[in-house]
């Protein structure tokens, strides 16, 4: 039966409610990725880590088999150099116990996941954790597919059951949510320079911007 997703406030995201599960960026699952360029994957889960660590967000990390399809990629690793992702057997993450015990223990209701494949890894987690009264945010350029249209569907698929599709600087944007929110700031501003694309390049041309004094509409060096 379809769910239909929150509205008005509640529906944001917030960093005190939120908790993050990165699925699966192995080696293995890069191979077949097929539905986004590889290097912007991995620049936007790297980013969405680093989000979640500066805003103090529960982060559970986990692969599956990694003996055979490899270690968590080490850009993420690099983000929690102390944690062990789980490494589970099951496709489906929410079927295994000791994932879903961290998630419960952060008493957080609002769940943020990216993963690969979408298709599978993903979609399967989040339709059932849905179903357990989760309200489910999917990063969608921080996940990928083994193809554009096993992505699309499995979007599409999720939407119907009321989870929604969100990009990571989405993400940054509710969690910030008003730039006189200064704990976390300095820490955004870093990484939307590291990872932001063209964002970052037009923040970066802000904050000259702002740092330099202007005379008669000229910049000069103050």
């Amino acid at each position: 039966m379809t769910r239909t997703a929150k509205a008005g406030l509640d529906a944001l995201l917030t960093p005190e409610e939120s908790v993050l599960v990165l699925i699966d960026h192995q080696p293995y699952q890069f191979t077949n990725l097929h539905s986004h360029d590889s290097t912007s994957v991995v620049n936007n889960v790297v980013g969405l880590a680093k989000l979640a660590k500066a805003f103090n967000v529960p982060t559970v990390l986990t692969t599956v088999i990694e003996e055979r399809g490899g270690h968590i990629i080490k850009a993420l690793q690099d983000v929690f150099p102390g944690q062990k992702p789980i490494n589970r057997t099951y496709i489906n993450t929410w079927e295994d116990r000791c994932v879903v015990d961290l998630v419960e223990q952060t008493g957080r209701k609002k769940l943020v996941i990216a993963g690969l494949w979408t298709e599978i890894c993903v979609a399967m987690p989040a339709i059932q954790a849905r179903g357990e009264g989760y309200d489910v945010f999917v990063v969608t350029d921080a996940s990928g597919g083994v193809s554009a249209e096993a992505h699309d569907m499995a979007v599409r698929r999720m939407e119907q059951v009321g989870i929604v599709p969100i990009t990571w600087m989405a993400v940054a944007g509710e969690w910030q949510r008003d730039w006189a929110r200064e704990s976390a700031l300095a820490d955004l501003t870093r990484l939307l320079l590291e990872h932001g694309g063209a964002s970052g390049i037009a923040l970066a041309w802000e904050l000259q911007l702002l740092a330099t004094p202007v005379t008669d509409g000229v910049g000069v060096q103050g």
